[in-house]
């Protein structure tokens, strides 16, 4: 057999293995292939943040493929007799809700909602700590949980009304005091230089989920303090917390909010909308990046950059922790550690900076798109802040449920004669009553229903007051006649208008088929109503469920742009992600 025709056979064999141990690709057609894992390897399984899904897929595959050819990833020499090969499996998952699940894995195996990762990779190492103090041990080692990719949080501002800031300010670092007095000025965004706009429109996320939103409700506590409160000291503490003062003037900072959302997936996509939608929203620097790139669903009308508060904010720095269970043996804590190295090589880590992170390793030097071209500052933050106890991040996170905006929500149900077809009345019927479960009890909710007339069921009034009566109603619905969206909407935002004016989130969530036979009015006297209200400190919020096959997507998907929302499936099979999306606005 001739030399050459030994190679060309090596050959065919090498690429026959691989494409043996590839499994199909992923619907993304630019993705890599997932391999399929060698019989005898260690098995590693990680939980991560969404965000670093931009870098760790790649890794993680190119991890696998490097044992898959024989070879250490890390030093890419030849594995030795014996050796066994490690298989990284991975997932994303938003970090509070993946903390929670593995502290029942280790104080409740019983319950519906367990993790059991190899490794946990949150945002930002809070979850860890929390996840300790909630279990009442250490399941996880936060000095030996690296970092491996570092973002500071930051306030994305359109650069003309930072601009406008600046001008007011001139020489001064801008925080959250000066948006507070943006908020105060009774002319508001008018007296910046900004003709027809007073109101001033902020968001962020759920802190029990996102890191985001946990470590800007701590430095809102942070800045009420020292404002409110004469706080000098480095680290926050439970007398901060509990203080009334400080307390009420992070309500004053979360007055500033049109709307929360659950994740900063979301609030990415929300504020790329431009200025007449946000105008401001905490996110990861990254994410700021990853707009400014142009990667969003809408391209922003003008640049957004990073407002580094002169308070302070925290870095997120991404930690892979292995947690302390009985499901993580010696073997896979060694190979966890042999992935952690991984990542933080050079050339991932070079991945993980063009990702729009900043490299965890030192001798990967900081570079674009760490670039004020895209709205960033390499040389900030100047101040950041110290993390507080454990007990002290829990009481803020449980502050949050009397500190936040609260909500004003009209339901309102479509019981057409259309509505019987595929039982879509009855899919409707079962959200809803999910929905009032799922609601904050904060919130104050009415039910309104429309066949060819429309109809208040149950007046406006306090979660508390109405829930056993709106569960009744809604349970008693049937559907029947014509139908008068339009109508529906413009006479529930009457409602919303004839209340006194309360500093609250004011929703509208219809739950229908959008085919409007009855109606005096128009498609577009609903989206000239909503758009009036636009500029209000508080603008009704339309959100639309669409149920059937045969559901007018367009008329409702025409309402929901104009309240700068997305029409949601009512799809029977995906009611809880539905409701979280639903709820998470308020």
């Amino acid at each position: 057999m001739s030399h050459r025709f030994r190679s060309l056979l090596s050959m065919l064999v090498i690429l026959g293995f691989m494409f043996s141990a590839c499994t199909q690709q992923q619907s993304d057609p630019g993705a890599t292939p997932t391999l399929a894992s060698p019989a005898n390897a260690i098995q590693v399984s990680i939980i991560y943040a969404p965000e670093s899904d931009l870098y760790l897929k790649e890794a993680i595959n190119q991890f696998n493929l490097a044992y898959a050819q024989g070879r250490n990833p890390l030093t890419g020499a030849a594995l030795a007799s014996g050796e066994r090969p490690i298989y990284v499996t991975g997932k994303t998952g938003s970090s509070g809700t993946v903390a929670q699940a593995i502290v029942n894995a280790v104080i409740a195996p019983n319950n519906a909602n367990v993790e059991r990762p190899t490794i946990f990779a949150p945002s930002v190492s809070h979850w860890l700590a929390l996840a300790n103090y909630q279990a009442g041990r250490q399941i996880f080692d936060l000095t030996n949980s690296p970092a491996t990719a570092n973002a500071p949080v930051v306030m994305a501002i359109w650069e003309s009304r930072l601009r406008a800031l600046q001008n007011a300010n001139p020489g001064e670092e801008i925080g959250w005091s000066h948006l507070i007095e943006v908020l105060n000025d009774p002319k508001g965004w008018e007296s910046y230089g900004f003709t027809g706009r007073r109101t001033v429109y902020y968001g962020h996320t759920d802190p029990y989920i996102s890191s985001t939103a946990i470590s800007t409700l701590i430095a809102e506590f942070y800045a009420s303090a020292r404002y409110n409160a004469g706080f000098k000291e480095r680290r926050l503490t439970l007398t901060e917390v509990n203080d009334t003062k400080v307390q009420d003037g992070v309500r004053r900072i979360e007055q500033l909010i049109k709307h929360y959302s659950s994740r900063t997936t979301e609030f990415k996509e929300y504020i790329a909308q431009g200025p007449d939608y946000l105008d401001f929203v905490a996110l990861e620097e990254n994410d700021l990046i990853y707009i400014n790139q142009g990667k969003t669903q809408y391209r922003p009308p003008e640049k957004l950059v990073a407002l580094y508060p002169a308070e302070g904010t925290f870095w997120h720095e991404h930690p892979f922790s292995v947690p302390n269970g009985d499901w993580v043996s010696a073997e896979q804590r060694e190979a966890a550690k042999v992935f952690t190295d991984y990542v933080l090589s050079e050339v991932v880590q070079q991945k993980v900076l063009e990702a729009g992170f900043r490299p965890a390793n030192s001798k990967v030097p900081l570079g674009y798109p760490i670039s004020t071209d895209l709205g960033v500052d390499p040389n900030k933050p100047s101040t950041v802040l110290d993390v507080p106890d454990p007990a002290v991040i829990a009481a803020i996170q449980e502050s949050w449920s009397f500190v936040k905006k609260q909500a004003d929500v009209w339901l309102v149900i479509d019981v057409s004669g259309s509505m019987r077809d595929e039982d879509k009345i009855g899919q409707a019927k079962q959200a809803a009553l999910a929905f009032i479960d799922a609601l904050q009890p904060q919130s104050r909710v009415g039910l309104a229903v429309f066949n060819n007339e429309v109809t208040i069921v149950v007046e406006m009034d306090t979660y508390e007051k109405n829930k056993a009566r709106l569960k009744e109603r809604i349970s008693s619905l049937s559907a029947d006649s014509g139908t008068a969206l339009y109508d529906a909407i413009l006479q529930v935002m009457a409602q919303f208008q004839a209340e006194a004016d309360s500093n609250r989130i004011r929703a509208m969530v219809v739950l229908s088929d959008g085919q409007d036979t009855e109606s005096t009015s128009k498609v577009r006297d609903v989206t000239t109503e909503i758009s009036k209200g636009r500029e209000d400190l508080n603008p009704v919020i339309v959100i639309p469920v669409a149920y059937g096959k045969d559901a007018d997507v367009q008329s409702l998907n025409t309402i929901a742009r104009a309240s700068a929302t997305k029409v949601q499936s009512g799809d029977p099979n995906n009611i809880k992600a539905v409701l979280e999306v639903i709820s998470s606005f308020f």
